[in-house]
């Protein structure tokens, strides 16, 4: 278990965290989430001792970590793949970090496997792809069995095979009962992923919730409509205040008999149901499309928003 209490972190006048309370309890995959600038890394690092909070506390187990002689025991953490000397092997670096947390020298041979660098083991890490020091960064973290686990982005580099794998190992480190912390800014992988969420903005606590009860308080629920008549229906679903977007699908139109597909926002499927009726707008489809975790985080971290892009403030 992760506990942070009132965890604040400041370089001069600018803080970078503040006043952060949230517990990440083992059991499940939890996502840490922000907009760039939003504290995560600098949360991370208090996490791992790396760097000290201005005032506040976090521990690990109830203890912090700097307080563990042995930390890869306790907790393994992947923050940078690329934070590592690139003239040594795979194999020698994780015996070198074996040897001083006094892990058994079958543990690295054992976590070269598990993540797929079992033929390159005695290859030097600089050249290495990305998503190889990504595994070998996660193989580090999983070193020492610990209980609590910590990854920033991990997904970067990896191909769709190395990032299925990420899921499926997370998810599986979560049901053995360990605490699974994870940053990243892929939403939909997220989405696949986290059983909870941490959101922050600005250095401030956003959201400390279960997964679905953040995308729940979305505002952007749609309702996809199919009508042969796309055109009509809109004119009357506009003129009610709605926001209509038309999606194009030959294929699709072709083998529906030609029905267009519409996007609407503003208003429920009961309402929409109910218009067509009144207007005598025949219907093929309409169906309440349910806010993504992207949409929910976009509507909900808005104000906390570091940088935009085309200057949009």
């Amino acid at each position: 278990m992760i506990e942070a209490n009132e965890l604040t972190k400041r370089y001069g006048s600018t803080a970078a965290v503040n006043g952060l309370t949230f517990t990440v309890r083992p059991g499940h995959v939890t996502g840490f989430l922000g907009p760039n600038g939003a504290g995560k890394s600098t949360t991370l690092r208090m996490i791992l001792g790396l760097n000290d909070p201005t005032s506040g506390t976090v521990t690990v187990e109830g203890r912090t970590f700097r307080d563990r002689p042995r930390g890869l025991r306790h907790i393994g953490g992947l923050l940078d793949a690329s934070d590592v000397h690139g003239g040594r092997s795979a194999h020698a670096h994780l015996a070198l970090l074996a040897r001083s947390n006094r892990l058994p020298a079958s543990r690295v041979t054992d976590v070269l496997e598990e993540v797929g660098l079992a033929e390159v083991a005695r290859r030097r890490i600089g050249g290495f792809s990305l998503g190889m020091k990504q595994r070998l960064g996660i193989a580090t973290a999983l070193l020492g069995d610990p209980p609590v686990l910590l990854f920033d982005e991990p997904l970067n580099g990896l191909d769709p095979e190395g990032v299925l794998w990420v899921r499926h190992l997370f998810r599986r480190l979560a049901a053995e009962g360990r605490t699974v912390f994870v940053s990243s800014h892929l939403m939909s992988e997220m989405e696949h992923t986290a059983d909870h969420l941490v959101v922050i903005g600005r250095g401030e606590l956003i959201a400390d919730e279960p997964l679905t009860a953040f995308a729940a308080r979305s505002t952007r629920l749609s309702v996809t409509v199919r009508t042969p008549d796309p055109g009509a229906l809109a004119a009357v679903l506009i003129g009610e205040g709605a926001s209509v977007e038309r999606e194009r699908d030959q294929e699709r139109d072709q083998e529906r008999d030609q029905a267009k597909t519409l996007t609407v926002t503003g208003l429920s499927a009961e309402r929409i149901g109910a218009l067509a009726f009144q207007h005598q707008v025949q219907l093929a489809e309409l169906a309440t499309r349910n806010a993504s975790l992207e949409d929910a985080f976009m509507e909900l971290t808005a104000d906390s928003v570091e940088y935009l892009a085309g200057d949009r403030r």
